[in-house]
């Protein structure tokens, strides 16, 4: 009998969905108040998670939630490589 595995749920910060941890990216921010994107998951420090859609983005900078969520601002090179991460995994 196969024993179903519990997938990790999180909630995007710009849409409010919930989706599998393996279709998110999380942005975290370190006790020094850098601010960076996460690919592993497991950085140390706050996180925030982000739909790996380029609306979802889109959406996180208009509305500067990832920046409220985090209680930092955030820099326009952050969106920027999350951007990039997006469309290089839609490449592939």
């Amino acid at each position: 009998m196969a024993v179903n595995k519990k997938v990790p749920l999180r909630k995007c910060v710009a849409t409010g969905e919930m989706l599998p941890k393996k279709e998110m990216i999380r942005v975290v921010r370190s006790k020094e108040g850098e601010v960076s994107v996460d690919v592993s998951g497991k950085k140390p420090g706050r996180g925030a998670y982000v739909s790996k859609s380029e609306q979802a983005i889109d959406i996180a900078r208009k509305k500067n939630v990832l920046g409220h969520q985090l209680d930092v601002k955030i820099p326009e090179e952050v969106y920027e490589e999350l951007l990039t991460i997006i469309r290089r995994e839609s490449i592939l």
